[in-house]
């Protein structure tokens, strides 16, 4: 898709531009990858608990009165993990060295999350941004259903489906 190859390149422009930056990720805010740079470390599972600790940072900051959903910094012993609002359906997520210049870390942060979102709000579907002369995959040229709004920070729900054969009776045990 058009989109995730524009978001990518904003990810690997992203780490020229913040010195001691480890990695980056572009995911919805539902955990699913967008796009990333992250070497060393698995991004479905950094999305994940990106969209995890993004719902417990929206409940928060709803819960002590302050606004929407901005960022969210955290810093370990080796490091930081800042995460950046990309519009309402996406997000990005840095990965620093402890010497980054934290400062830095949020400019760029901010500046290339306002990017993301607009790629993802003006790119929907193939055809569309950078590398709109690619033809689009047939995967993509059926009608999707639009997707339901939710909140920033709240997961679908899944339900179980019945398994479509019947199961062997399982005899002489």
């Amino acid at each position: 898709m058009a989109v995730e190859t524009d978001v990518l390149d904003e990810l690997r422009r992203l780490r020229t531009r913040i010195p001691r930056l480890t990695g980056s990720l572009a995911a919805t805010v539902d955990g699913l990858v967008l796009a990333h740079d992250v070497p060393g470390t698995e991004p479905e599972g950094l999305a994940a608990l990106t969209a995890a600790a993004l719902g417990v940072a929206y409940r928060m900051t709803d819960a002590a009165a302050r606004g929407d959903f901005r960022e969210l910094l955290v810093r370990g012993s080796g490091g930081y993990v800042a995460t950046y609002a990309a519009g309402t359906t996406a997000v990005l997520t840095l990965l620093a060295e402890d010497r980054v210049n934290v400062g830095r870390l949020h400019l760029e942060g901010r500046r290339s999350g306002a990017r993301i979102a607009d790629l993802v709000a003006t790119g929907v579907g193939p055809g569309t941004g950078r590398h709109a002369d690619r033809p689009a995959p047939e995967e993509h040229l059926a009608t999707v259903p639009p997707a339901a709004d939710r909140p920033i920070g709240t997961l679908p729900v899944r339900t179980p489906q019945r398994p479509t054969h019947q199961p062997r009776p399982q005899t002489g045990i």
